[in-house]
């Protein structure tokens, strides 16, 4: 039988999703009540920045905005994905692994599971498009970026490390 016990690294990547989920919904409940529910409302926050309130119904680029059976298809992809990444990070012994699968975890709840299920939508607010960034974005959409490229560095120091290993 395979034993169900959690490295430190797979604690540490719980421990950020869980962060990450928080602090999402924590500043979307802020923005909510600043700008209200109605798509458009902008305020400017600190030069180039605004936040400005954007219904998300798609994903990147607008795929499936326009489906009711999108939202759910969301849905249902973000639980297998969050699944996967949770049993990834279970026996995770690098750090880098488990702080970006912790922001994508967190990330993937935050946005496609709690924003979707709750708002039918996922709540954008973070308008840098003043420094030629066109897209309106939130902190569940940072985590999940700054994730990924985590991911990458490790698999490049991972492999970079082997590799040293190997002519040793």
């Amino acid at each position: 039988m395979p034993s169900l016990s959690i490295t430190r690294q797979g604690w540490i990547a719980y421990a950020i999703a869980a962060v990450t989920v928080v602090l999402d919904q924590i500043s979307k409940l802020w923005i909510l009540g600043l700008l209200g529910r109605e798509p458009g409302a902008s305020l400017p926050l600190l030069g180039p920045i605004h936040l400005t309130m954007v219904h998300n119904y798609g994903m990147s680029f607008g795929l499936l905005r326009d489906s009711d059976w999108g939202r759910w298809l969301l849905i249902g992809f973000s639980i297998l994905v969050v699944i996967g990444l949770a049993v990834w990070v279970h026996k995770a012994t690098r750090p880098l692994l488990a702080v970006g699968i912790g922001l994508i975890i967190g990330g993937a709840i935050g946005n496609n599971l709690i924003d979707r299920v709750i708002y039918g939508y996922v709540v954008d607010f973070i308008d840098v498009s003043r420094l030629y960034f066109p897209w309106v974005f939130n902190i569940a959409d940072s985590g999940i970026s700054v994730g990924v490229a985590l991911l990458l560095l490790d698999s490049f120091l991972s492999e970079e490390n082997k590799l040293s290993h190997q002519t040793e």
